[in-house]
């Protein structure tokens, strides 16, 4: 009933899963993943314990393989059971039980696990490799989200679409650099998931990701008294009311000596 990818980044650095299913909420129950452990998908007849298990076998210096085979051996259900995941260093494992629904299948590269039930036929996979393999040098999370997209493209889950997620680590890529969690979207009932997925990454981007060197600008006297107009024109006494307010903490420096650059359009735009 779901189709996904588990994959780390080729510099090693990054660890994620994308979903989709025609399922409610599929991102409560699919996607794990921890910077510096590893990723997992539970899917089918899910074992949501999977999740924790992995993790600890991976942290443990399980590979894929041993990590997987060690869920299995534990589990009477395994039969009804798919499962995708990466390790530390990249190494990758699938498996689809003999009782999944038809059509179920998994394929796994360098780097990479992909797995689906009830799928349309095994081009839905061979989609999402080529996809992923295609994007190489990109963001994971574009990666993942850019598979999920050929795979839905080539019929996804045959039972049509209702859900999807996506799930990325990295160290210190959180909130204010406070924890992993570089992405963690869901979308839990759409029509169309994968598009509404990649319009939040999107946002994502702007308002959870901090800016590059590229992206900022110094905010000189000129600039500053130009600023100081602007949100005092959208109703805001200053610089630090107007980012808090937006929500712009990760795009202006907290001594606001720059800002980025977008948000800086952003600004002049909603004054004209």
């Amino acid at each position: 009933m779901t189709f996904s990818i588990v994959a780390r980044s080729d510099d090693g650095e990054t660890w994620g899963v994308a979903v989709a299913s025609k399922f409610l909420a599929v991102g409560s129950a699919v996607p794990a993943a921890v910077a510096g452990v590893g990723a997992i998908a539970t899917q089918a007849a899910a074992n949501v314990a999977y999740k924790g298990e992995a993790l600890a076998h991976l942290d443990e210096g399980a590979t894929a393989d041993v990590a997987l085979q060690r869920l299995l051996d534990d589990d009477e259900g395994r039969e009804h059971r798919q499962v995708g995941i990466v390790d530390l260093d990249g190494n990758a494992a699938t498996h689809t039980g003999g009782e999944c629904y038809d059509w179920a299948g998994g394929v796994t590269g360098a780097g990479y696990a992909i797995q689906g039930n009830i799928l349309t036929g095994p081009e839905v996979v061979d989609a999402m490799r080529d996809a992923f393999e295609a994007s190489s040098g990109q963001p994971l999370e574009s990666r993942l989200l850019a598979a999920m997209q050929a795979g839905d493209s080539a019929g996804g889950d045959r039972r049509g679409r209702q859900s999807a997620a996506l799930l990325v680590v990295r160290d210190g890529a959180g909130y204010d650099g406070n924890d992993d969690i570089a992405v963690d979207l869901r979308v839990d009932d759409h029509a169309t998931p994968l598009a509404e997925l990649a319009r939040l990454l999107d946002l994502n981007e702007l308002y959870l990701t901090a800016s590059t060197d590229e992206e900022k600008v110094e905010i000189d006297d000129a600039l500053g008294e130009e600023i100081s107009r602007l949100v005092q024109a959208a109703g805001h006494p200053d610089l630090p009311a107007w980012t808090g307010s937006e929500n712009y903490e990760m795009r202006v420096a907290s001594d606001f000596t720059w800002i980025d650059r977008r948000v800086l359009g952003i600004l002049r735009g909603g004054a004209a």
